[in-house]
């Protein structure tokens, strides 16, 4: 027998009109511990269902007031009573009586006069069936709770930290450009230097974990537009411009003066934003970062090139993939969470594109994205 499976948590009801098939039955599962109620007509079964609320029902075909077919339709029509598995004892052989006893909601037949044996093994089959169930309904009912608590984790995310933290960037930006170096003197320059920059980068995450978070449990709609490629990219560079010029930095874009394309406008400033913040950030003082814009007919090519640290074959199979999270260390270690880039995937995803990217350690990477030109 199954010996995962405790009978006592388990109750059979047995209905028959012959009491003494009924004592035969309850004797044989008595001995192997399952909990017993019994029925002696179909009227008394479907009482009996609702008061004794059984795991299982062994039902007699042949009854004088209600057939076991009947008393089965009835189970089988009420959503309470509609799951409860059916094995069916029967003197019936013929295949159209098996049919309709299938037809009707039997989950097994029992031939009667039944072996012992073949009996006990066709109840703890459809018992074991009913502890899988319970497993599921309980895995299904700690899954719907740890949603509930990521949802209030998003909450959290979304509201109570990224406003208090976005009230810090204003206070330490506003800081910045009204405290000169020669001001409060070149220590404490830095200072707040690096703590805005810090304040900046925590922002950045928030904002893409606050987005990924959104995108996977399905609370991000796509809102296509047409728009223009190059006024987008001419404002993300522009806003990058003070950033990059901290390291030595140039930002140059290549590439067309106009081009319609496609898309979410808020996802492809994001994927944008991410690649332009990576390039800088493992980029290497005094070099150029260049953005690339080229017509691909159905499609647009954007390509951020940097000539910094660049990434490790190893990384590279990493990069990309959910399950190995991968993150690494700027040129000014810097570090990254990986969270940009699997955001840039799947916005892209989400906008019919593609994303990839070619890197040679030492000499720096180029990250690609597409977006379906305007027809």
């Amino acid at each position: 027998m199954n010996m995962d499976i405790n009978p006592s948590e388990y109750k059979i009801l047995i209905v028959d009109d012959v009491m003494s098939n009924v004592l035969l039955l309850k004797v044989l599962l008595n001995n192997e511990k399952f909990a017993i109620a019994t029925a002696s007509n179909g009227r008394q079964a479907l009482a009996q269902v609702e008061k004794e609320n059984p795991d299982l029902l062994l039902l007699d075909v042949m009854m004088p007031d209600m057939s076991g077919f009947e008393v089965a339709q009835h189970l089988k029509a009420d959503p309470k009573t509609k799951n409860i598995p059916i094995i069916f004892l029967t003197a019936l052989n013929s295949t159209a009586d098996i049919v309709k006893g299938f037809q009707v909601g039997a989950n097994d037949f029992i031939s009667k006069p039944f072996n012992k044996e073949e009996l006990i093994t066709r109840v703890y089959h459809q018992i074991s069936l009913v502890a899988a169930m319970r497993v599921i309904d309980q895995k299904t009912r700690e899954l719907e709770h740890t949603i509930e608590g990521r949802d209030k984790l998003y909450s959290v995310i979304a509201h109570d930290l990224r406003s208090p933290i976005g009230s810090i960037k204003m206070v330490l930006n506003m800081l910045l450009l009204n405290l000169p170096a020669e001001k409060i003197g070149p220590e404490m320059f830095e200072l707040l230097t690096t703590a805005n920059q810090t304040t900046e980068d925590v922002f950045a995450l928030l904002d893409n974990l606050l987005k990924w978070t959104k995108s996977q449990i399905g609370r991000m709609n796509v809102v296509v537009q047409d728009f223009d490629a190059v006024e987008m990219l001419r404002g993300i560079i522009d806003v990058f411009n003070t950033v990059a010029a901290v390291k030595g930095i140039v930002l140059r874009y290549e590439g067309l003066d106009r081009l319609l394309v496609t898309g979410d406008m808020d996802m492809f400033k994001t994927v944008v934003r991410n690649l332009l913040s990576n390039a800088i950030k493992f980029s290497n003082e005094g070099t150029e970062v260049v953005i690339r814009l080229a017509d691909k007919g159905s499609e647009c090519e954007v390509s951020v090139q940097d000539h910094g640290c660049g990434i490790s074959e190893v990384g590279q199979k990493k990069l990309l993939h959910t399950d190995t999270h991968f993150s690494t260390f700027g040129t000014k270690n810097e570090e990254g969470s990986g969270l940009g880039l699997l955001l840039c995937s799947d916005f892209v995803q989400k906008n019919h594109g593609r994303l990839w990217f070619v890197s040679k350690e030492g000499e720096g990477s180029t990250f690609f994205f597409t977006l379906p030109t305007k027809k």
